[in-house]
């Protein structure tokens, strides 16, 4: 079940964050825990799905070459699967990113997070930016799952953000995202999540779209941070850590 944080004022997102300091599990609610290096084996894979199931977070998310794993390791476990389309440059073109929507959907994806083509953004071509995620948040819907408009906002301008918000909004976007994690700016430094991002999409979307951090959170500090500023789900690979120094136990050994 979709969590409500989304539907709350700044005041409960503050309240939520004193739950999620003292139950771990509601903290892992809001975790998609994810793995998207390129050299990801299938072993890492089976791990990540079977943390997942263990802490109970929100989802996997992978690429979409791992979707057929991951849905036979998690039947009955709750866990969602998250794929990433037109990851993570969202230079594709349009057709290429519904092709790609389509078979992930087919493969048993729950959850879409496309990135949005920044450099249509930057151009000043809003039908066509719109137009594609719109067509992507219709394919998502007729499927039953939910897309998550991935905007990079470290490679936009104050105003840039505003308009990918409000076109995510007229597109009937689930969810706006933050970051790949894989922009580079400042000599190679990555820029993923901040609170002030956080803040400005949790204001121009409000409350009937959710905002997903993604990119830098390594620790419950910083998954506090973004809930306090107005995320309802956080995308990180410190997932386990997170949730373990928030109380949660160590990872069951495999097999027991």
């Amino acid at each position: 079940k979709e969590n409500t944080l989304a539907q709350t004022s700044n005041t409960s997102f503050n309240r939520s964050c004193d739950a999620l300091r003292h139950d771990w599990r509601l903290a892992a609610r809001l975790i998609d825990h994810t793995l998207l290096k390129p050299d990801a084996t299938r072993a890492q894979i089976s791990l990540l799905c079977r943390q997942a199931a263990e802490y109970g977070f929100y989802s996997v998310c992978m690429n979409p070459a791992n979707i057929a794993q991951c849905h036979s390791e998690l039947p009955g476990t709750g866990v969602a699967i998250c794929a990433v389309i037109g990851f993570p440059l969202g230079a594709s073109t349009t057709s290429a990113k519904l092709a790609e929507a389509s078979d992930a959907l087919r493969l048993g994806a729950a959850e879409l997070d496309m990135v949005l083509n920044i450099g249509a953004l930057k151009s000043g071509y809003r039908d066509l930016v719109q137009m594609e995620m719109r067509s992507v948040a219709r394919l998502c819907h007729a499927n039953g799952a939910r897309l998550k408009a991935i905007l990079e906002t470290a490679l936009l301008t104050h105003a840039e953000k505003i308009l990918a918000c409000q076109l995510a909004l007229a597109a009937k976007a689930d969810f706006v995202k933050t970051s790949t994690g894989f922009a580079t700016v400042a000599e190679g430094t990555a820029i993923g999540a901040t609170v002030e991002d956080v803040a400005l999409l949790r204001g121009v979307v409000g409350a009937g779209v959710g905002v997903k951090a993604s990119g830098g959170i390594r620790n419950a500090r910083g998954l506090l941070d973004m809930v306090a500023a107005g995320a309802n789900r956080i995308g990180c690979n410190a997932s386990v850590a997170i949730v373990q120094e928030l109380g949660a136990p160590a990872l069951k050994k495999s097999g027991v």
